[in-house]
């Protein structure tokens, strides 16, 4: 793998934690306004319980909150002021959010909203004993800070249907300040729910999601949307406006430990090489991964392609009674194998065509699927590296046809080759380390200084049972390259000539 690349992908992690650390820190404040006991005008239910939900989603994310519920014309009015004088004070890193949940109303295009002592009789007077919600917007704008939400859940009916020139249903749209999101839990114009459970249904989705790492504010009332859509049987529609200029997450993302970057790494080259063997080596060193389906998918579409016949110029014409040629009863078998997934279907495909073109496929694929079946079958436990790419190697030449042959037993030592070889048994070194990569190139994370025995379920008997193909075809101990090298290979081939002692 390229150090500097991961060094480069460790110094950003770093980073990124340093910017979640530093977005904790910054100052977050927030109001939130809950009114339902209304003495003059019809009570609501749930905004005393929204607020409470929504103080508290607040604080799980870093908000210091300040709570007002069933409140006065003057106590919604201090606690405005109060709050513009907090966020002032706070700087500009600072973020603000007002949410309120209550009746409120719109006349000439303005917005109210609406105490709990409020008494009307006439439209003009509503801007003396409402509180109009531009004065919120002003003092938050006020602050000079970079990031205001503004949340109203505040459309619930209108209660002065009777009196004239307030017979306009939910809150006219806002123009939104600059570095402020304005969300509304409906359509301006329309009426929102007030929810037939403890809480709206606008409020209750919003606080379900605000603790989803790395949702940038804008995708999170999106969620919303489709959530209250869904809940309400398409009656309410959340709305929003932004005039945001930084991005905003209620919780940012986590950084990536140095081992899931690492991780990434190895699979972005994988991925990159399109080679289905490192793929299958892949999931068998982190079956378990963020990246195993994708893998999978990966894998599977590279076997497709390689199944699908290669189109020729003028194909000789073919009988029907003329068999399937070798070619085409290959593609067809390792696509039998490939769609059933199964051992015995990979076994067949190799018992068919043990040099086959998809050999090495199936021998990875059928060892994938032991290991998961934790299966002992020693067929199916082959060694994948028997068919891996050649790589020279001095000092381990192939035993020839005719040599001598030396005692080799399982628990003994080899006595050839080099001395790290020769002074080991074959039960000592199955147990051991590969001393060259099983497939050429494969990043040594996948098996430097791994044991051989996480890939294979070597023991006696299915071990000899593999020595035995090398007996039966001497080239294989030649041209092909181990882990452990040509010596290793020969000298399963003489212990196999003399029985597996």
């Amino acid at each position: 793998m390229n150090r500097i690349a991961i060094a480069i992908l460790l110094a950003l992690t770093v980073t990124i934690g340093a910017l979640s650390e530093r977005a904790h820190a910054e100052p977050r404040l927030a109001l939130v306004v809950g009114n339902g006991a209304y003495t003059t005008v019809t009570p609501l239910d749930n905004p005393v319980n929204d607020a409470s939900l929504m103080a508290d989603a607040l604080r799980k994310v870093g908000f210091e909150v300040t709570l007002v519920t069933d409140s006065s014309q003057n106590e919604m009015i201090t606690a405005i002021s109060q709050f513009g004088s907090k966020l002032r004070a706070a700087g500009e890193d600072a973020t603000g959010l007002f949410y309120y949940a209550g009746h409120g109303v719109q006349s000439f295009g303005a917005n109210f909203l609406l105490p709990v002592d409020i008494e009307l009789q006439d439209a003009a007077d509503l801007s003396l004993v409402g509180v109009p919600a531009q004065a919120v917007l002003r003092q938050m704008f006020s602050a000079r800070n970079r990031t205001n939400i503004v949340i109203l859940d505040a459309c619930r009916n209108n209660p002065f249907v009777s009196i004239p020139d307030l017979s306009d249903n939910g809150l006219a749209e806002m123009k939104a300040p600059r570095g402020t999101f304005l969300s509304y839990s409906t359509a301006p114009g329309d009426i929102a729910l007030d929810g037939i459970g403890g809480n709206s249904p606008f409020t209750e989705a919003l606080a379900r999601h605000m603790p989803t790492p790395g949702m940038p504010v804008e995708t999170l009332f999106k969620t919303v949307r489709v959530d209250v859509l869904k809940e309400t049987g398409n009656q309410q529609t959340p709305w929003d406006t932004s005039s945001l200029t930084v991005d905003f997450q209620f919780v940012p993302a986590k950084a990536p430990s140095a081992e899931e970057v690492e991780l990434r790494q190895i699979w972005d080259t994988v991925k990159l090489s399109k080679d289905p063997l490192q793929i299958l080596l892949f999931l068998r060193a982190h079956p378990d991964s963020r990246y195993s389906a994708e893998a999978r998918e990966l894998l599977t579409a590279l076997m497709e392609k390689e199944t699908q016949p290669t189109a020729q110029a003028a194909p000789a014409p073919q009988q029907e009674s003329e068999p399937a040629t070798p070619q085409t009863s290959e593609r067809d078998m390792i696509e039998t194998a490939r769609r059933e997934g199964t051992a015995s279907a990979y076994q067949t495909y190799l018992d068919a065509y043990p040099n086959g073109a998809f050999a090495e496929l199936a021998r990875l694929e059928l060892q994938t699927i032991v290991n998961k079946e934790q299966s002992t079958d020693p067929v199916a436990s082959q060694p994948q590296q028997e068919d891996a790419p050649a790589i020279a190697e001095q000092g381990s030449p192939a035993a020839e046809p005719g040599e001598p042959s030396a005692v080799i037993a399982f628990n003994a030592p080899l006595a050839m080759g080099e001395p790290d070889i020769a002074t080991r048994s074959i039960s000592e070194l199955i147990t051991g380390s590969p001393k060259f990569p099983p497939i050429e190139g494969l990043p040594e994370a996948v098996w430097k200084d791994k044991t051989c025995a996480a890939c294979h379920q070597w023991e006696q008997a299915n071990l000899c049972d593999q020595a035995k193909t090398y007996v039966a075809d001497k080239s294989r101990t030649i041209e092909k390259q181990h882990p452990y090298g040509g010596t290793f290979k020969n000298a399963l081939r003489l212990w196999a000539e003399q029985g597996c002692p």
